[in-house]
């Protein structure tokens, strides 16, 4: 956790930390956030619990290495390209300054997560040669004009990625919806 730089009081309740700032946020801002995309916030937390189903599913199931790599894509889809766009950057522009939320707001659109998050979104990713993580490409920064650089996350980091993502999610659309 100390990646998020929270304090660790907020990190042993997390969801329930994040749930109570979004919850405490203006009238006004909520309305911002709820407003900024045209797909109600509703739907956005039926797909959560739709992959939530999907998720529950795949572990359910024989480990077939199709379904297991159905289940990557689809994760990493939704918490780093679905979240990012609908959730994450409207909503930590709304969040006070210092807040655990807004860290891990941050936390998941700035490098590594973001680099990682566009990988995805281009298909420039691949599994590492023995399965412990993934090797992914992608600029540093916003200029077209940087080169391409390879990054790596092992499954230990990605899964943390990855649980932070939907804990920021669901804490949150809990509360908008």
């Amino acid at each position: 956790m100390a990646e998020l730089k929270i304090k660790s009081e907020d990190a042993r309740k997390l969801a329930t930390t994040i749930a109570s700032e979004v919850r405490w946020l203006s009238t006004e801002n909520k309305k911002e956030i709820i407003e900024a995309s045209p797909v109600e916030i509703k739907h956005r937390y039926e797909e959560l619990l739709a992959f939530q189903n999907w998720m529950d599913i795949a572990h359910k199931s024989e480990r077939h290495p199709a379904i297991v790599r159905a289940q990557v894509i689809v994760q990493n889809y939704i918490c780093f390209v679905y979240l990012n766009e609908s959730c994450f950057n409207i909503l930590r522009k709304h969040l006070p300054r210092g807040s655990a939320s807004k860290k891990c707001c941050n936390f998941l659109v700035n490098n590594p997560v973001r680099a990682f998050r566009n990988a995805i979104a281009h298909s420039n990713w691949c599994y590492k040669d023995n399965f412990s993580g993934i090797r992914y490409w992608a600029r540093k920064g916003a200029d077209l004009n940087e080169p391409i650089i390879e990054f790596e996350v092992n499954q230990e980091d990605l899964s943390f990625w990855q649980s932070v993502a939907r804990c920021t999610a669901y804490a949150a659309y809990e509360n908008l919806k």
